[in-house]
């Protein structure tokens, strides 16, 4: 393996739309507007082998005192090789300093998240409107 992870927002859209298939999230449904948001998120740091796509994380941010952690996906072979943790490490490098850094996380990435240093918001809930079907 030869991983690199940096951020940068030139991603393909193949290599995009197959990651999100091979994780089922259901917005691989809607490639254009997954593109644009990628590509207009304020940080997206992606992970490649070899220079193939095989992990990526997008952050939504004011820049100043919030972040959002919208999307953070491997694929599935590459799982559980601390690639996602390598991921969210640079996001930490540029997030580090902010007041408030949030995320939703259901099933098995509520454990990941805690090990790189998330844990539930108090007794709030989550709330959204939601057109997906994956979770």
């Amino acid at each position: 393996m030869n991983i690199k992870i940096k951020e940068s927002k030139d991603i393909k859209r193949d290599e995009v739309i197959a990651l999100y298939n091979a994780n089922q999230w259901s917005s691989a449904d809607k490639p254009d507007e997954l593109m644009n948001a990628l590509k207009n998120s304020h940080t997206l740091v992606t992970a490649h082998d070899n220079g193939n796509l095989i992990g990526l994380a997008n952050a939504i941010s004011d820049g100043f005192l919030m972040v959002y952690y919208p999307h953070m996906l491997v694929l599935p072979e590459y799982q559980g090789q601390g690639i996602g943790h390598l991921i969210m490490k640079k996001m930490q490098e540029k997030y580090r300093g902010f007041h408030m850094q949030m995320l939703t996380a259901d099933g098995k990435a509520i454990d990941f998240y805690e090990k790189v240093g998330f844990e539930k918001a108090g007794k709030t809930q989550s709330m959204w409107i939601y057109k997906g079907d994956e979770h």
